[in-house]
């Protein structure tokens, strides 16, 4: 084994596996270790059924009712891929997209009053949902059309905001939306897990609105892929104390046949966790098995440019893998001092390697 490296990557969570793939590419020496006999650190996905079990310290075995152990392949974390967000083009850079393979995740809705809605999100489904009455409709259409049209570089996009200063609270306000429209357009479209972005400045959330609309398009039925034989999700929003529930079944080779996986998932704010996700868990009755756990949300204190180890952040209750994509920007630009640029990025591995 060589002795010297350029970066040494320790353990194989996403973000790692991301930097250390970035770095391969970009022609840096690599050496990555992890001292688990598995893959994926607080990301990894647990299988056999039968290593669940001991991972959750449950007694015996799993029942003959819940199939072959090795059918099962449970996810610890709730994420998926915006069809066209960041972790898609990284994938694409680092060429890991040729040994997977991807399903499209049935569809995005809502809870709300007892009741399933599929989250609007274009102009069509907007004037079709029974989530809102039909004067909302029409404005939350305006709403959607001004969204698809502004372009930050075009400020005759604008219509009289300023996106660098007007806060998404005075956006809503101009297209006079009501308050349950706002909140599934900021948790199920914008997927943002609090109510603080409302008094931030409005680009932010535009963008994310678009990340959501444009990820749809890709495919019709959702904006968000999932690898095969790793997590599906169906995100739904639980007013502004965000929950996310998602199901995943044989369809994704995850689990045995006729049996379904549910993720839920929170940030916790009081002393009792399980009783804030208790109206995920009643939606979900009738659970066969249920495992709990709590991971803390830890963040680097350091960050690394004199002592040259760079830490990641761990993995928050966003249902996405775009803050993990920010993290790893972030790192990135710490370790190099350059921006994560992927045209640029790009024009480096071509020099390296030569033209695709």
């Amino acid at each position: 084994m060589n002795e010297e490296y350029d970066v040494i990557v320790l353990g194989t969570g996403l973000t790692e596996c991301i930097l250390s793939g970035i770095m391969s590419v970009n022609g840096k020496k690599v050496l990555h270790m992890d001292q688990n006999p598995y893959y994926g650190g607080e990301s990894a996905s647990i299988t056999p059924l039968e290593d669940l079990y001991k991972r959750f310290q449950l007694p015996g075995v799993p029942p003959a009712s819940m199939g072959r152990g090795r059918d099962w392949n449970v996810d610890l974390i709730p994420k998926f891929l915006m069809a066209n967000g960041q972790l898609v083009k990284m994938l694409l850079y680092t060429e890991v997209t040729r040994y997977m393979d991807f399903k499209v995740i049935e569809g995005s809705f809502v809870y709300k009053g007892g009741k399933i809605y599929k989250v609007p999100s274009t102009e069509a489904e907007a004037l079709a949902s029974s989530l809102m009455g039909l004067f909302e409709k029409r404005r939350f259409r305006k709403f959607l059309v001004y969204v698809a049209n502004f372009d930050e570089k075009d400020s005759r996009t604008f219509e009289g905001i300023d996106p660098k200063k007007t806060t998404m609270r005075d956006l809503y306000k101009k297209f006079d939306l009501g308050q349950d429209v706002i909140d599934f357009t900021g948790h199920s479209l914008a997927l943002y897990r609090t109510d603080d972005y409302l008094d931030q400045p409005c680009c932010e959330t535009i963008d994310r609105i678009k990340l959501y609309s444009e990820s749809l398009a890709r495919y019709g039925k959702s904006p968000y892929l999932y690898p095969l034989y790793g997590l599906g999700e169906l995100p739904q929003g639980f007013a502004s104390k965000d929950i996310y529930v998602c199901m995943i079944s044989s369809a994704h080779n995850v689990a045995a046949q006729g049996k379904y996986i549910a993720i839920v998932s929170t940030t916790v704010e009081t002393k009792e966790p399980e009783k804030e996700i208790r109206p995920a868990l009643e939606l979900l009755e009738p659970i066969e098995q249920k495992f709990v756990s709590i991971s803390d949300l830890l963040v680097p204190k350091d960050l690394g440019t004199d002592s040259q180890i760079f830490i990641s952040r761990a993995y928050d209750a966003t249902t996405h893998f775009e803050t993990t994509c920010d993290d790893i920007k972030d790192i990135y630009k710490r370790m190099t001092g350059s921006e994560f640029d992927f045209e640029e990025m790009k024009r480096k591995k071509n020099d390296i390697y030569g033209e695709d």
